[in-house]
This record gives C-alpha cells, sequence and structure tokens, in this order.
C-alpha cells in the first residue's frame, strides 16, 4: 500500500473519521504514543488502514486531531463563534466548570503524565501535544479577553498573560496533586464552588473601573 490518500474530491465519512478519533484517543493512552500504530488504531476503529489515512495523512497528525478534538469537545464555550457576547462573568463561569472538568479527567491526566515521560526523548511531540491542547485553549480564552477589553468590561493590557493567569488559578493545587496520585477527584460541589471563587477573583481583578 504504497499511496494511501483517496481519489481527488471523494467525500469524506464523518462518522468513520469520529470512529477514528475515538480509536486514537483510547490507544495513546493505553499503549502511548511509540506502541500505536495506524494498523491498531484502524482495527480499534473498524475500518481499513486506507481510511484511516484517507482521512489523516500520518500519525502525527491523527495524534494532533484528537488532542484538539478532546478539547473542542470539553470546552465548546471556548470555539464557538458567536454573533453577540453573553453577561462575561456568565461565560468565564461556563468555560472555568469546562476547564476543570478537562484537565480533572482521567483521560487528560494520563495524557500529560505522558507527555511529561516524553518531554525529552521526543520534544517534537510534546511541542505538537502542547499546541494542539493546552495552547489552542490559551490562544482562544486569550480572544475571549481580548474581546472583553475592546468592550471595555475588563482592562487589560496582556490579554495573554490573564489567559495563562486564569488557567493557572483553576489548576491551583489540587490537579498537581491529580497528576501525582495524591488527592481525589473533586465532589461536583468542590469544583462549582472553586470554579466560582476564581471567576470571583479574576472579575475583581481585572474588572474596569
Amino acid at each position: 500500500m504504497t499511496s494511501p490518500n483517496p481519489g481527488p474530491g471523494r467525500p469524506k465519512d464523518p462518522v468513520k473519521r469520529q470512529a477514528i478519533l475515538a480509536a486514537a484517543q483510547a490507544l495513546f493512552l493505553r499503549h502511548g504514543y511509540e506502541g500505536s500504530s495506524m494498523e491498531a488504531i484502524a482495527r480499534e476503529a473498524g475500518v481499513s488502514k486506507l481510511t484511516v489515512y484517507s482521512h489523516f495523512s500520518d500519525k502525527e497528525t491523527l495524534f494532533l486531531e484528537a488532542v484538539k478534538a478532546k478539547c473542542e469537545e470539553q470546552l465548546p464555550e471556548l470555539f464557538a463563534t458567536r454573533d453577540t457576547p453573553d453577561a462575561l462573568e456568565a461565560q468565564l463561569l461556563s468555560i472555568g466548570r469546562a476547564f476543570l472538568r478537562l484537565i480533572d479527567s482521567p483521560e487528560s491526566l494520563a495524557m500529560h503524565r505522558l507527555m511529561i515521560g516524553l518531554g525529552h526523548s521526543n520534544p517534537a511531540l510534546v511541542q505538537l501535544f502542547y499546541d494542539a491542547g493546552p495552547g489552542r485553549i490559551l490562544g482562544e480564552l486569550e480572544r475571549v479577553l481580548r474581546q472583553a477589553d475592546q468592550r471595555g468590561e475588563l482592562r487589560i493590557a496582556q490579554p495573554r498573560a490573564a489567559a495563562e493567569h486564569f488557567c493557572a488559578l483553576l489548576k491551583g493545587g489540587h490537579n498537581f496533586r491529580l497528576l501525582i496520585g495524591l488527592a481525589q477527584p473533586q465532589t461536583a460541589a468542590e469544583a462549582e464552588r472553586h470554579a466560582r471563587e476564581v471567576v470571583g477573583l479574576f472579575m475583581r481583578a481585572y474588572r474596569a473601573g
């Protein structure tokens, strides 16, 4: 199989694409990046290897798209296009809740542990992960905060730094303890209280006037 690309103009099956992404997410977490072949992902997804290559040109591309898809699934508030802005505090609270669900999920914790282990042996892959996941989230949050500054709702001279502050406050110390196995997941009430505290603190720090 020397030419896995489909013919020009052939439509892609979105159901098969989702199946491939789900299989890739599962296998990358279960076996690591190097231990997950395109053949194994095709078997897990119930499609042919040719179909996998027709949607994703190589394993790096598939990995990147799998990370992106997971972020978009968990944080639709950031990646959706809006015609009119919601009330900012409610929007940030919605983003905060979703961000906590994402970073504290078993899948996210396992992926971060995997990337930490690959930091020295495969820094290029770790950079891909950062750009597709954490970096992309920060970029979208930066856009939300810049728009809030332009509307005069907040006063933010450096939206990127403010986005990093917001995410760091949400992570707090609990996420790190989860990452190293020294904590249990927060209850729904604990997570809600933490998200509200962070949004309140953030709004007080950057509120216009």
